[in-house]
């Protein structure tokens, strides 16, 4: 049990709260969106479906989250294991199980490896556009790992990364790309990046006493948190602009206040010479924002 404890935290499994939300709108919004019913009974609004047809949503349902847990775990593993001479030396980071002992770094790689064999065969099961796609979805959240140490626009590389949630999981589900996730996608990049951008500005002394790169240690504290500000400006203008073209009702416009209202709140809680409440703007605001604005697409969605 202790080992499967350290696993969990070696990823920061508790992090998956920022994308799975997103990966559940993806779905659920392609599941609505196609036209599965045989017949509508009048009167009754009810639908009638071809037998088999809710086993196989549970089925897919259950293969996109395996997908997205894959994924992040190869991800994040693969992330401490490049990253382990670094947190050795940062104070922030040195507790972390790598550099600690607690897990040995040949195992942090088989566990990467694993995983990624996992995703794919998970893939495999879905369809052949997400499994043919597979390799570069990995690609991308693995290649993120290697930016830090060459652009400060690693920050926006983690957010392509996370997007792929919510194209992917409609992908899972239609087998065609479309325009509507991909502005929830491009919402989670701006998101993403922004608020990892906060999270970095920890580290400026240290990445730039290692000549390693982010937005923070390149213009500054002050500087990377206008930038943040702009990036989840235009966070919030995409999840307007999916609800306006999206049609959605009411309840995803409650979501969509929450969501904002988060990104102003971490904000407002972090400051240039103050960043006792990082974390909280990390993890507390942002999670908040992922799970209840998911919750009110998907209730929405079912309303409709």
């Amino acid at each position: 049990m202790s080992t499967v404890k350290n696993y969990l935290s070696l990823i920061k499994f508790s992090h998956t709260i920022f994308a799975m939300p997103f990966a559940m709108i993806g779905f659920f919004l392609a599941v609505f969106s196609m036209n599965y019913a045989t017949t509508v009974i009048p009167g009754w609004h009810t639908a009638v479906y071809p037998d088999g047809f809710w086993r196989e949503i549970i089925i897919k349902f259950a293969l996109v989250i395996a997908c997205m847990v894959f994924a992040r775990s190869a991800a994040m593993a693969f992330n401490r294991y490049l990253d382990r001479r670094w947190d050795a030396l940062n104070p922030r980071t040195a507790i972390r199980e790598i550099p600690k002992g607690i897990i040995t770094p040949k195992n942090a790689l088989a566990f990467t490896i694993a995983c990624c064999l996992l995703f794919v065969a998970c893939t495999f099961f879905i369809n052949r556009i997400c499994f043919y796609l597979s390799p570069v979805a990995l690609a991308v959240v693995l290649g993120y790992s290697y930016t830090k140490r060459f652009t400060p626009l690693c920050h926006l590389v983690l957010g392509v990364g996370l997007s792929l949630a919510p194209i992917g999981a409609w992908l899972a589900v239609t087998g065609y790309f479309h325009w509507l996730p991909l502005l929830f996608s491009f919402a989670v990049v701006f998101w993403v990046s922004g608020f990892d951008i906060i999270y970095a500005m920890q580290d400026v002394d240290f990445d730039t006493s290692q000549q390693l790169y982010s937005i923070p240690a390149a213009v500054g504290r002050e500087k990377a948190l206008r930038i943040s500000e702009l990036l989840h400006l235009l966070s919030a203008a995409c999840v307007v602009a999916a609800g306006k073209f999206g049609g959605f009702g009411p309840l995803y416009w409650v979501g969509v206040l929450v969501f904002i209202g988060m990104l102003v709140y971490q904000h407002s809680i972090v400051k240039p010479n103050d960043l006792r409440r990082v974390n909280l703007a990390f993890m507390t605001a942002n999670g908040i924002a992922s799970v209840v604005f998911a919750v009110f697409v998907i209730a929405d969605l079912f309303c409709h």
